[in-house]
């Protein structure tokens, strides 16, 4: 099977991109014109010269030069207010429609259900959001807008020179296929070699994201030479990527310049013989040839560079529309805009896996009713996060029905769905911003007047009072300043602003100070207190004073009931477990 033809531009890709320029399209025009003005100036100067050379200087005749000078001066003046107009108006249109592509890119990646970023990498999702949609913007600024200008100056040059004097234009034009050749040649490698590049800076990207987030894990297990080992290996392909392009560059501009000096000495020499021996050339036409040649071989040149740039771009475009195309979505079709839930929920029959085949829930079936507490305990691995995740259609379950308050989930928006649940994870995502910002989420509708009030309410009033600034102190990346009870504290106090309908616990304190614990949980007592709540439980005293417990084993539910009914079961799996995990902890 025969590989497709290579494309020279992707013209159904430059579509696209068209569509982002529509609210700019008078400044398009507006550049448009401005190149038309750029290559008609240009090439006028050259021929004022000839005619003044040919008319006065050739002549040595003074009178009637000035005007030519005058003229000469006043269009290298717009000539340079056009290259002015040109290089802003076009890179200000790249930044305009590369902030338009970027916020929608964000506002799609924002619609991802999760299983989307299970697959993929955040450096690779960065590189899009960032790089890629800085070379789009070169496509304007550096390289469709400039290769346009180059094309059209070439195009006045020629017919200027072929009306001046058709024999010395023909033994320009002889030379121009070489370097035409030259070029496509050169356009073609340095795509490959571009593609290239941009795959290792996705490499990169991703490779280097990764080992600083998990920069502590590095150093706890002495893995520093090895990763160091691993970035050199990444970098020398990123390096040798580069490379290509470096080694295609200095093949193709010494020939294009020495195709340019060749063509300079034949016209000289041709010219010159004819400005002596037969008088079918002009010293005017000889000057400006001699003027004329590098402004028709030098935008070649540039067209092959700016034609890198504009690769990179139309690469980068590829890459980003690509995400822009992936359908990942959660089916947010629901027409019910929930204002509130009782809080009863029911799983009937669900099944899920993460992947094919592989199936995490094997239909479960549970009830909770409005304002119980119910705590999901069992082995890692055995569904219990899963629960969390479809209840706020993280995922999509493959089948069975969830429903609140006896309506299906499906049928209910996504936002208003989310909104009437909170969820508290074990693993606390904070913000490199303030506490009350981490708090908030910057709502509006949420003063810190109503911040305060709450943190009073669940008992960590004080302890965020102590720390330097209190609310609005800066917790950094990932919330870094605080310890991992302090920052848990913080998501119960996010939780508990939102005033839900349903609360959701993964209450996890296994590295939490014995302060932290207290604090924690008063913090859940406070906040479970007459609204349903799922609580996956680690610590015996949640179990306790659940008023159901639910016990899952690879996916399914063994056993449901409370704390002194499940201790009744003889060898029964949550009683194995107590005695297990939880005896230990009674006893102290």
């Amino acid at each position: 099977m025969s590989k497709p033809k290579e494309q020279f531009f992707d013209i159904s890709l430059f579509k696209r991109l068209l569509i982002y320029i529509k609210p700019y399209k008078m400044v398009f025009l507006g550049v448009l014109f401005a190149v038309i003005l750029i290559a008609v100036s240009g090439a006028v100067r050259p021929k004022i010269l000839q005619v003044a050379i040919d008319n006065n200087i050739a002549t040595k005749t003074v009178e009637g030069f000035l005007p030519y000078v005058v003229v000469m001066g006043i269009m290298l003046i717009l000539e340079v207010i056009f290259q002015l107009l040109f290089i802003f108006y076009s890179g200000w249109l790249g930044q305009n429609v590369v902030k338009d592509v970027r916020v929608k890119l964000f506002n799609h990646l924002l619609s991802f259900k999760m299983q989307y970023y299970d697959n993929s990498s955040v450096g690779v999702l960065i590189t899009r959001a960032v790089t890629d949609m800085e070379r789009i913007a070169d496509i304007f600024g550096q390289g469709l807008f400039t290769i346009f200008r180059d094309l059209l100056t070439m195009i006045v040059v020629s017919v200027f020179m072929l009306f001046m004097n058709w024999k010395l234009s023909l033994i320009v034009f002889v030379m121009l296929p070489l370097v035409l050749y030259a070029t496509r040649v050169f356009q073609k490698y340095m795509k490959k070699a571009f593609e290239e590049v941009r795959t290792e800076v996705s490499n990169l990207n991703s490779f280097v994201q990764e080992r600083i987030t998990g920069m502590k894990i590095l150093q706890l297990f002495t893995r520093e030479d090895t990763e160091y080992k691993n970035f050199k290996e990444i970098n020398e392909r990123h390096k040798k990527g580069w490379l290509k392009t470096v080694w295609y560059n200095s093949i193709f501009f010494p020939i294009a310049e020495l195709s340019t000096s060749i063509t300079i000495g034949l016209v000289a020499w041709y010219g010159g013989l004819n400005v002596v021996l037969d008088k079918t050339a002009s010293e005017g036409d000889l000057v400006s040839f001699v003027m004329f040649i590098p402004m028709l071989f030098r935008p070649l040149r540039q067209i092959a560079d700016n034609f890198n740039t504009l690769q990179m771009g139309m690469v980068a475009a590829t890459r980003v529309f690509k995400v822009l195309e992936t359908t990942s979505h959660i089916d947010d079709s629901g027409t019910i805009e929930a204002q509130s839930f009782q809080g009863n929920i029911s799983f009937k029959n669900v099944y899920f896996s993460y992947i094919e085949d592989e199936i995490v829930l094997k239909g479960i079936s549970f009830n909770v009713t409005a304002g119980q507490t119910i705590a999901i305990v069992g082995a890692t691995g055995a569904g219990k996060s899963t629960i969390i995740n479809l209840l706020n259609r993280f995922y999509e379950i493959k089948d069975g029905i969830i429903e609140i308050d006896g309506i299906n989930i499906k049928d209910v928006s996504l936002k208003s769905l989310r909104t009437q649940i909170a969820v508290v994870l074990q693993d606390v995502f904070l913000f490199a911003d303030t506490i009350l910002s981490n708090i908030t989420l910057n709502n509006p509708e949420v003063t810190e007047a109503q911040v305060i009030q709450a943190a009073k309410d669940i008992g960590i009033h004080e302890f965020i009072s102590s720390l330097p600034e209190g609310y609005h102190y800066n917790v950094k990346e990932r919330g870094v300043m605080l310890s991992s009870g302090q920052r848990q504290l913080i998501s119960f106090l996010r939780a508990y602003v939102t005033n839900p309908s349903i609360l959701i616990l993964d209450e996890a304190t296994s590295s939490v100070d014995s302060y932290s614990e207290q604090l924690i949980q008063t913090a859940t007592d406070k906040i479970t207190k007459g609204r349903t709540s799922i609580i996956i439980a680690h610590r015996l005293a949640t179990i306790k004073k659940a008023d159901k417990i639910i016990v899952m084993d690879s996916g399914n539910i063994v056993e449901q009931g409370t704390h002194d009914e499940l201790l009744k079961k003889e060898n029964g799996y949550y009683k194995n477990l107590y005695e297990v995990q939880f005896l230990k902890e009674e006893l102290i």
